[in-house]
């Protein structure tokens, strides 16, 4: 088992202490004037994640969203943190001319996995619900995902259709659970479909803190301890998903590290912080890579 990063790949033991969902470039047409574009921003970022203990990062900025592979690598050979980049593809909105329109999803996937430098497909649902895009994407990412072994990170938007998304993804196509991320669980603090999740085998990201205007965040803490006392602390991830220039600006990447885990420690225990931010990333993000 290796992680890919836009390095090369490493063993899971050399990740570290891992923000599991974060954007270091990301441009969509929903976000006008606030890209994130700015290489010298991006390592700055890296740097202040690394002081305080950090040694890696995931990025799930699709295909075709300003993911600047070659700069990831710049920023990570720069600053020493690890790097996993994604391919995939985010729903229809972030895009001017959909690449669903010009490409073979899954061959697209395939190839960003083996020769692009990506380490992960991200996809996306709609709310409440998969629409025939969101369906079609996943097909292509399972496909992607048994042909590499890569892992599979999935926007939920609003954090709705957790449970659409595994009977998609692990039913019907036949993806592992313990190759899907599910993301943004945080804002749908809904219990009974957490402990659901959790018991199939998927690993829950609770993401998007640093941008410090969701209503729900008040229930992170509240979601993270119910789940780790029914059992499921090693199925938890923790990332910041800073997808603008002022949410970086006022919070950014550094923030999973300098305010969450602290608190992690402090509520749950030194042990829970250990999985959530290194033991538990370095099984989620590895792949046999076949």
């Amino acid at each position: 088992m290796r992680i890919r990063t836009v390095l090369g790949d490493i063993v899971p033991g050399d990740l570290g202490v891992c923000d599991a969902h974060d954007h270091l470039f990301l441009r969509s047409p929903r976000l006008p004037g606030e890209e994130l574009d700015d290489p010298a921003a991006a390592a700055a970022q890296l740097r202040a994640f690394a002081r305080l203990g950090g040694g890696a990062v995931a990025q799930w900025t699709p295909h075709g969203m300003g993911r600047r592979i070659d700069d990831l690598a710049d920023v990570s050979r720069a600053t020493g943190v690890h790097v996993i980049a994604a391919t995939g593809l985010h729903q229809a909105v972030h895009y001017g001319a959909d690449p669903l329109e010009s490409v073979r999803p899954a061959d697209l996937f395939v190839d960003e996995l083996t020769r692009g430098r990506a380490g992960m497909v991200k996809v996306a649902t709609a709310f409440h619900g998969l629409d025939a895009r969101a369906r079609r994407v996943m097909t292509a990412a399972a496909e992607a995902s048994n042909t590499t072994g890569a892992p599979i990170g999935v926007h939920l938007e609003q954090g709705t259709s957790a449970l659409d998304v595994l009977d998609l993804l692990c039913g019907a196509l036949g993806v592992p659970p313990d190759r899907v991320i599910l993301g943004h669980l945080n804002r749908s603090p809904d219990p009974w479909v957490h402990r659901r999740a959790a018991e199939s085998g998927a690993y829950l990201a609770f993401d998007g803190p640093s941008r410090a205007h969701h209503a729900t965040d008040w229930h992170l803490f509240e979601s993270l301890a119910a789940l780790a006392e029914a059992g499921h602390t090693d199925r938890l991830l923790l990332g910041g998903d800073t997808t603008t220039a002022s949410a970086r600006a006022e919070l950014g990447v550094p923030h999973t590290l300098r305010a969450l885990r602290p608190r992690v420690e402090r509520q749950l225990g030194a042990d829970a912080a250990t999985a959530i931010f290194v033991t538990n990333p370095a099984r989620a993000f590895a792949a046999p890579w076949t």
